[in-house]
C-alpha cells in the first residue's frame, strides 16, 4: 500500500493556480473557468472559451487555434498549426512556413496523447480517443481514434442535447 500525502490536495490546487495564471499571460484570449493542472505551452494565437480544462497540451506553430466552451483534455496533447513549405524553391522544404488553423469546438473531451494537425475542426461534442492522430475535421458528436482517426461511432443525439439543455457541464 502506498504512502497517502495529506498534504496533497491543497498542493495540487496550488499548482493548478500557478500554471493556470502562467497560462493566462500567454494566451491570446480566454473565457470564464480557465483550468490548467500540468504544464502547458500555449501561444498568443491561442483563444480559449470558458470553463476548459488542461492536462498538459503544447500548441506549436504560429497558426491560429480557437478552443470554444467546456474543453478537456487528458496529457500530453499536440497541436501543429505551421508545417515547412515543402511546395518552394528548395528540397526536402525551403524556408517559409505554412501555417493552419485549428478550431475545437464546445464540449469536445480529447484523451491523452493525442496530436492534432493544422487545417482540422473538430466538431461540437466530439471524443478522440487517447493516442489518436487527428488530420482531417470530425464531424459533431463524432467519436475517433486512430493514426489516422477515423470516426467509429457517435454519441447520442438525444442524450447529448438533454444534458446540453440542462446545463450539465463537468
Amino acid at each position: 500500500m502506498g504512502i497517502i500525502n495529506k498534504a496533497g490536495k491543497p498542493f495540487r490546487k496550488l499548482k493548478s493556480f500557478c500554471l493556470t495564471l502562467g497560462a493566462k499571460s500567454r494566451l491570446g484570449a480566454y473565457g470564464k473557468g480557465l483550468r490548467v493542472n500540468h504544464k502547458c505551452r500555449f501561444s498568443k494565437h491561442t483563444y480559449i472559451g470558458n470553463n476548459c480544462h488542461f492536462n498538459g497540451i503544447s500548441i506549436e506553430g504560429g497558426g491560429k487555434v480557437t478552443i470554444r466552451d467546456n474543453f478537456h483534455s487528458g496529457h500530453s496533447i499536440i497541436l501543429i498549426t505551421q508545417n515547412h513549405n515543402y511546395e518552394g524553391d528548395e528540397l526536402p522544404y525551403d524556408s517559409k512556413y505554412t501555417l493552419k488553423d485549428i478550431i475545437i469546438e464546445e464540449n469536445v473531451w480529447l484523451g491523452s496523447r493525442v496530436i492534432i494537425l493544422g487545417g482540422v475542426t473538430i466538431g461540437e461534442g466530439a471524443i478522440i480517443q487517447a493516442g489518436s492522430v487527428v488530420v482531417n475535421d470530425i464531424p459533431p458528436l463524432g467519436i475517433a481514434g486512430g493514426h489516422p482517426a477515423k470516426v467509429f461511432r457517435s454519441r447520442d443525439k438525444d442524450h447529448y442535447q438533454k444534458l446540453k439543455f440542462q446545463k450539465k457541464f463537468h
